[in-house]
């Protein structure tokens, strides 16, 4: 029995040791995710991306986030981090603070090597965070807030991630979705070679590919995607701040993580399954809703007798709503090669006629501003964003779900800084010769102000345009006429602007980028900055793959994931093939650096490639400028926020109507004396709130705030330069919406005239939802 006894205690402990060690050999990497607001100011400052002067934030339709992973090798070896911003764009000086804070921090373990920073290309989130001129001018110059809140919340995303570090795996899957993308310039795609364009189906990208994080003990903890479209679902006309679909996207699928317990704080519980899609889901600033109660009478008894508070003051300045302490479930929807995808895969139709606009250039009997492509939800752009976005996180979802290809081998990057405006670039000529040309200092050419499809320009400017005018060369002439050497090296290209030879009060454009490979077993992700059409992306990646298989001593076969990571590091507008630049329309026309631009970005990234595939280092011998110290504002500061006599901030102006019920899918609304949104951001905080009466304990319960889908924050002047402000709070009731009494509070900070900011909340009157 004893002899017995030894024996079983004697396998159990060499079970136990050999279920520790497969345990160890099971995880391949340390992984961590994090994420962070990066919402600025809601109030003046004019958006990026149409480069509208007229589209300035006024209120918020949900959050923007900086998003992050970190994957590094578990000796202690190499490590990689992303970040995706809820913003139109990377930026160089963004990137610049964002790594000197991280050296602070962390010393040489994040650096301009291993950290990529990516924009989705949202084009209604708050500009003024690039340090180059010409992206600044419609927003008055640099928004030093816009700047701050950015770089903050990438720095804490990252250490975040940072310190959730664990161990874990990844695993990647790839499919095509078809309906969330069209090439808005299918002209110029068709001026590439025949037999290139015979090798693809499409003439945009349709393959999503997506990383599927796994702790090994909490299950997922999060995903990362790739997929070309742009960020203009929301028009040239919003004023809300938004994610657009990607945004939208991202908290699609994180909520339907939340509601399926994801990630899991018990080692044992781990599903397989993940249950239905729900096309819309709630976020929840709390768990905890109250039972709903079903006596409908007494609930619009009890409604009716609950008044709007009045506004009051608050003694803290920091009414944070929501919770950041336990791990969250990180759902980040990145950009491609999207330069000429647009989301609006209805086509292009002319406002006045309803008819299709004219192939060539976009123009409706010659004018281009009547030119606009439509979406699926059209004409209501709210619902175009939302249908895209469903798209997107129901492919998401099921390459979730069917990931099975698990992401093996070393982790690396290699990083670059070249200067585009005077590179050498050697190619092959039609004939087969070899030649060196070279590329140009940074210019735009005329088909640039007429904008896109998706948000026009004015005047007379037309996509395709490869000759331009007289009266507007004239107008070019007195900022900066360009010599005959630069006009000779864009050519075909008609210069409007040549920004990369203007340089008061300060430089224009970039002339030095950043290339860089990110590494993590057989996904490669190129971090390129700037927007790269569908077919100049393809070439990219081929070049890639080619040589990491060629050069890689079978490391890399053809199972290799090459995906581009659009808008990465800094911003240089885009990047067409040869013969796309030759039609000059939109995209063509803001190819920066001439028609060899993509043969220069894969000339450098075969060296790069080929240096992390034989491991070699790489250097630079130039870098970019910091341009912080010579930012201009011309943005109007606060001055000061007032109300009428004996109005209080956050008072009711507009209640909800006395005794109201409204239905699952009606909009309630009230609106508030109000305050400048840009006396505070409300950082991981909120404008508005909907709150649900638990009476059982007569305590107003958070629900939804806004950064939810379904509550809108406005936010409006009477005049320009008033002082007084409103907000509207709207609210369209989601279908899964408990029965109940609810009410909508505000929160908000307002400046008095000789400095200082209090903070104020207010309420309306209750009302049921039955």
């Amino acid at each position: 029995m004893e002899a017995s006894g030894r024996s079983f205690l004697f396998c159990l402990v060499l079970v136990t040791i050999l279920s520790s060690s497969r345990c160890v050999r099971s995880s391949s990497y340390l992984i961590g995710m994090g994420s962070h607001d990066i919402t600025g100011p809601a109030a003046d400052v004019n958006m990026m991306g149409y480069a509208n002067a007229e589209q300035t934030a006024a209120g918020i339709h949900f959050r923007l986030k900086a998003r992050s992973f970190i994957v590094a090798e578990p000796d202690g070896g190499n490590r990689v981090a992303f970040v995706n911003l809820d913003a139109c764009m990377a930026s160089q000086i963004v990137t610049i603070k964002v790594l000197e804070r991280l050296k602070s921090r962390y010393g040489n373990l994040y650096t301009e090597n291993n950290v990529a920073i990516s924009g989705i290309h949202t084009h209604a989130g708050p500009g003024g965070y690039l340090q180059y001129v010409v992206y600044i001018v419609t927003s008055l110059g640099f928004v030093r807030q816009s700047f701050d809140v950015i770089v903050d919340g990438i720095e804490k995303a990252i250490v975040q991630a940072h310190e959730n570090l664990r161990s874990g795996k990844i695993y990647v899957n790839n499919g095509d979705l078809v309906n969330a993308g069209v090439n808005r310039s299918p002209s110029a795609y068709l001026n590439n070679p025949a037999s290139e364009r015979s090798q693809y189906k499409y003439n945009v990208d349709k393959t999503m590919t997506l990383l599927k994080f796994m702790d090994d003990e909490w299950g997922p903890i999060g995903s990362f995607n790739w997929f070309a479209t742009h960020g203009t679902s929301m028009s040239r006309t919003n004023s809300l701040i938004s994610g657009d679909n990607k945004g939208a996207a991202a908290r699609f699928m994180e909520d339907w993580a939340e509601q399926n317990g994801y990630p899991k704080e018990d080692a044992g519980l781990r599903a397989d399954l993940y249950g239905s899609i729900i096309k819309r889901y709630p976020r929840r600033v709390s768990n905890i809703v109250p039972h709903p109660n079903k006596n409908f009478d007494e609930l619009i008894q009890l409604a009716s007798s609950i008044e709007a508070t009045g506004g009051r003051r608050l003694s803290s300045t920091s009414q944070r709503i929501r919770s950041n302490d336990m791990p969250k479930f990180v759902s980040a929807f990145c950009q491609s090669n999207c330069g000429d995808v647009s989301p609006n895969v209805l086509g292009t139709f002319c406002i006045d006629t309803g008819l299709p606009c004219d192939f060539n250039h976009s123009t409706c009997n010659g004018k281009n501003e009547l030119c606009y492509g439509r979406g699926p939800g059209y004409p209501d752009e709210f619902e175009s964003t939302r249908i895209i976005a469903d798209r997107q996180f129901e492919k998401a979802v099921e390459l979730f779900n069917s990931a099975s290809e698990e992401i093996q081998g070393k982790i690396g990057s290699r990083h670059i800084y070249m200067d585009f405006s005077k590179l050498e670039v050697a190619i092959t000529t039609s004939n087969g010769k070899q030649e060196v040309v070279k590329t140009c200092p940074a210019a735009m050419g005329f088909a640039f102000a007429a904008g896109t499809t998706d948000g026009p320009g004015a005047f007379d400017f037309t996509q395709g345009d490869d000759t331009g005018n007289p009266f507007w060369r004239m107008v070019r002439n007195v900022l900066k006429k360009p010599g005959k050497e630069q006009v000779s090296c864009q050519s075909p290209k008609p210069i409007l602007l040549d920004t990369g030879e203007m340089d008061t009060p300060y430089a224009w454009a970039p002339a030095v980028l950043p290339l860089q490979i990110l590494r993590i077993g057989q996904l490669v992700i190129l971090s390129v900055p700037g927007e790269f059409t569908t077919m100049a992306g393809r070439r990219l990646r081929d070049a890639v793959k080619a040589v990491l298989i060629k050069e890689g001593n079978g490391e890399f076969n053809n199972n290799i994931h090459v995906v581009i990571a659009g808008l990465t590091n800094t911003y240089s507008q885009y990047v067409t093939t040869f013969e796309e630049y030759a039609i000059q329309r939109y995209e063509g026309a803001s190819t920066l650096y001439g028609p060899h631009t993509l043969s220069a970005y894969i000339q450098e990234f075969r060296k790069l490639a080929s240096a992390i595939a034989q491991g070699q280092a790489v250097s630079s011998f130039v870098s970019p400028p910091d341009l912080l110290d010579k930012q201009i504002s011309l943005l109007t500061p606060v001055l000061v926020d007032m109300t009428p006599l004996g109005v209080h901030f956050g008072d009711v102006s507009t209640d909800v109507p006395e005794n109201s019920t409204f239905k699952k899918g009606q909009i309630v609304n009230a609106t508030f004396w109000s305050a400048c949104p840009r006396n505070d951001l409300l950082t991981n905080g909120t404008f508005a709130l909907v709150e649900m009466l638990d009476s059982s304990r007569n305590e107003w319960v958070p629900l939804y705030d806004d950064d939810d889908w379904s509550l809108r924050f406005k936010w409006f002047r009477p005049s320009k330069l008033s002082p007084r402000s409103y907000a509207t709070l709207e609210w369209q009731i989601p279908e899964n919406t408990p029965t109940g009494v609810y009410r909508l509070r505000h929160f908000g900070a307002s400046k008095r005239l000789f400095g200082g900011v209090s903070h104020f909340t207010g309420t309306s009157r209750a009302f049921a939802v039955l």
